[in-house]
């Protein structure tokens, strides 16, 4: 995933990045090892704590609509890539957010956004799966959202093979790996989890985690 961002982004050793949503800085210590600094924003304190000590990650505690808004101002003037790494399903209204964005790069910068397509193959239970498929935005929409916002845009998709034995997925389910399973209850979990040991009697689950990235440059 990490040489997936680097390469479509072209990072270069000069660069300047906003990494928004980055967490605990899962790619944000990748990006950092090419790129001149990385401003890391997330919304959580506690995400940002986690972060890796290193001068070039730079941490500021804002979201996406926070930044795009205008609501805070980031702590360089212009960037040349932006990274929104499974942020835009988050957010209210993305062509405004996309558009606020764009207004951060530099020119020739690049936003790069990774997401979920609008169907997966996860072994989830269905209702998850349901949920999943109401909720999504669709990447061909965020391609044309670029087109509005004056950004060149590229969809492109790469898929990474997963294997994970029912057990150890079973308790990432549980545990609600992804942001959708919050909207389901302890005992609703429990019983996707006997659907998913139902439709997956075998020791091990294995599935493609196919991404799309929507890559956006300024002209």
């Amino acid at each position: 995933m990490t040489d997936g961002i680097l390469g479509r982004l072209s990072v270069g050793s000069s660069d300047l990045m906003l990494d928004l949503g980055c967490g605990t800085g899962l790619y944000s210590r990748g990006l950092g090892e090419h790129a001149d600094t990385v401003v890391c924003a997330d919304p959580s304190p506690a995400m940002l704590e986690q972060l890796p000590t290193d001068e070039r990650l730079i941490p500021l505690c804002a979201g996406a609509e926070d930044l795009a808004g205008g609501r805070i101002t980031p702590p360089y003037d212009g960037y040349d890539a932006i990274l929104l790494k499974e942020v835009l399903h988050h957010v209210a209204d993305p062509p405004q957010v996309l558009a606020g964005l764009a207004r951060l790069l530099r020119p020739g910068g690049r936003i790069l956004v990774v997401m979920l397509p609008t169907t997966i193959d996860y072994p989830l239970f269905e209702a998850a799966l349901t949920l999943f498929r109401e909720r999504q935005p669709d990447p061909e929409d965020v391609a044309a959202a670029m087109d509005c916002s004056a950004l060149q845009a590229e969809l492109t998709y790469s898929a990474f093979p997963l294997t994970f034995t029912v057990e150890r997925y079973t308790r990432m389910v549980r545990d609600r790996y992804m942001s959708l399973l919050s909207s389901f209850s302890d005992a609703e979990i429990e019983a996707g989890i006997s659907e998913i040991r139902r439709e997956h009697p075998g020791p091990e689950v294995h599935f493609l985690d196919r991404f799309a990235f929507i890559l956006g440059t300024k002209g």
